[in-house]
């Protein structure tokens, strides 16, 4: 995953928000749908989402009073800095295991500026 993918995850609404419930102890996805306000099709498919990219984990399988297991989950991540500068965009994440991880995202601005000559430039009146 580059930073733009990492940038993107980070900051969608509800992968944001399911980072920071889970934080602290793990939740299953009913409890992050119900408490987030997020509809349990999108919750899974943010959270599958987010355990692709390795952001989120099942930290343990709990069984129900109905004898069903679920699954809880539980972030990675301790904190995220998304960097915007000049031709860059760069991802660090800290890890709950002590770990960094930098991702960097190089723009050609060559390309950026000749798209820019090319657009017809708006004059205020």
């Amino acid at each position: 995953m580059h930073a733009l993918e990492t940038s993107r995850l980070l900051t969608e609404e509800y992968s944001a928000k399911i980072l920071l419930a889970t934080m602290g102890k793990p939740k299953s996805a009913f409890e992050l749908s119900d408490n987030l306000g997020i509809p349990i099709a999108a919750c899974y498919r943010k959270i599958n989402l987010l355990e692709d990219a390795g952001l989120i984990f099942c930290s343990e399988r709990k069984l129900t009073q109905a004898g069903k297991r679920i699954s809880m989950y539980k972030s990675r991540v301790r904190n995220a800095q998304i960097v915007f500068e000049r031709n860059k965009i760069k991802a660090k994440l800290e890890m709950i295991d002590g770990t960094t991880e930098d991702y960097n995202y190089d723009i050609d601005m060559s390309i950026v500026m000749s798209d820019m000559k090319e657009t017809p430039q708006m004059v205020k009146a």
